[in-house]
């Protein structure tokens, strides 16, 4: 095993190192940073926590210069990549004094526009990035490192063609870097078009399966809550990471438990970014909320250390998904546990996952349960998006929902809403236009 000044990092950077107790390159580290220093692209396969942070920032702080132009872009697929990049970059960087500024979206781009102007390092998401360039308020003429954070995630975003729009406008002659948990054939068309003479590293992950325990539950339709509960109480861990498939299962599942009494946390991408920022920082096992309920937004790119327990309550599409998820779990030789609460609805998707034969799920008998009384969305309150004032225990039957005031009222400016039939609203607009006319012809002959 080497040290940080061997692989060749500067007496400054190491003793950076040392005060943050890193002492020992990981796996990743250790095969990237020579490549990084010595100028070469670079294609690694790592999985989300295994340390390519430190990989590829060590090589961007060592060879730059500060000037107040833009000379490295480091692209992420989330919010919260970008802040925990740019914070790593901060804290490694105090002895070259980097201006560093995370862009995304969600919070104020008058800020972005003018911390721009001076700035070395930017981290962001494509979105936001691509404003900035239509806007000519962000200038990528000057960047000579180009780092891609979690590529197939990227991918699977949606974020492929902005990507590529992102990169013609880098000048080629740079250092690119990509890195991804998984090889896909995309990223291989990427490498070929946008890279030059790339090393290609890959790292065994970095979750031992000797202190993993996969184990999943059968059980039926409409206890899936309850049983979640009752392995909540006989479970005890630390740090608690709950996922579920959809934004209002997450506050389902948040709601329920703090009615409960039980504190819990959500996370997902329907809320600000100050909030999630807030919530990520509350995650502590130390006095702090312990259980986070979240979708699979917070499954990437997020560096959260000591989770104990990995809940499934909503199970992936796939077994990729699967595996980013208890990835979480089982870190640097701790125990872990990943358990999946199944019901009809998730057969599907556990039996695609079950296909990898790399994963092993042990079934587990079901226990004794209390049925547990949940609450639901009171129905005029679910256009706001729900919160705990707005719930009752349980829904009255045959109850429509109900509707703003403001719908079916007409308006001046536009056309009047079709709540109350196309016919009579086009005798509305029909009479609307001949009085009109009337009152010009009135005018006209006075």
């Amino acid at each position: 095993m080497k040290t940080f000044r061997e692989l060749g990092l500067s007496r400054e950077f190491v003793s950076v190192l040392e005060k943050a107790r890193i002492t020992t390159p990981l796996e990743i580290q250790e095969k990237t940073i020579p490549l990084v220093l010595a100028g070469r692209d670079v294609i690694g396969g790592s999985a989300t926590g295994s340390g390519k942070t430190l990989a590829f920032v060590s090589g961007i702080i060592e060879n730059l210069e500060q000037n107040g132009r833009v000379q490295a872009l480091i692209l992420t697929p989330t919010r919260e990549l970008a802040e925990q990049i740019a914070d790593s970059i901060k804290k490694f960087s105090r002895h070259r004094k980097l201006n560093v500024l995370s862009v995304y979206g969600g919070v104020n781009i008058q800020n972005q526009i003018r911390r721009l102007q001076d700035t070395d390092v930017v981290v962001g998401t494509p979105g936001r990035i691509l404003d900035h360039l239509s806007r000519r308020t962000l200038n990528l003429r000057g960047v000579k490192f180009l780092v891609l954070d979690e590529v197939d995630r990227m991918f699977d975003m949606g974020f492929q063609i902005d990507v590529k729009k992102i990169l013609r406008e880098c000048p080629k002659q740079r250092q690119t870097m990509l890195f991804s948990a998984t090889i896909s054939s995309g990223i291989d068309n990427l490498a070929k078009m946008y890279t030059k003479k790339p090393v290609e590293v890959s790292v065994r992950s970095h979750v031992d399966p000797s202190k993993l325990k996969q184990v999943y539950y059968d059980v039926p339709d409409g206890l899936k809550f309850s049983l979640f509960v009752h392995l909540l109480k006989k479970e005890k861990g630390d740090l608690i990471m709950v996922f579920c498939g959809t934004r209002r299962n997450v506050d389902f599942v948040v709601n329920n438990l703090i009615h409960l009494g039980i504190k819990a946390k959500a996370i997902h991408g329907g809320m600000v970014q100050n909030k999630r920022n807030k919530v990520l920082h509350e995650f502590d096992s130390k006095g702090g909320v312990n259980i986070l309920v979240c979708t699979d937004v917070a499954a990437r790119g997020l560096d959260i250390q000591g989770v104990s327990h990995v809940y499934n309550y909503d199970l992936p599409k796939t077994s990729e998904e699967y595996i980013h998820r208890i990835g979480r779990t089982a870190r640097v030789g701790k125990q872990g546990i990943t358990i999946s609460i199944l019901c009809s609805r998730d057969y599907d998707n556990f039996n695609n996952i079950q296909r990898d034969e790399k994963l092993k799920i042990t079934a587990m008998p079901l226990p004794l349960i209390e049925r547990i009384r949940i609450i639901v969305e009171d129905r005029k309150n679910f256009r706001r998006g729900g919160n705990q004032k707005g719930f009752r225990n349980t829904p009255r039957r045959n109850q429509r929902p109900r509707v703003s005031s403001r719908v079916g009222i007409f308006n001046k400016k536009r056309k009047p809403s079709f709540n109350r039939g196309r016919a009579n609203n086009k005798k509305q607009v029909s009479r609307g236009r001949k009085n009109s006319f009337r009152r010009k012809e009135d005018r006209r002959r006075n």
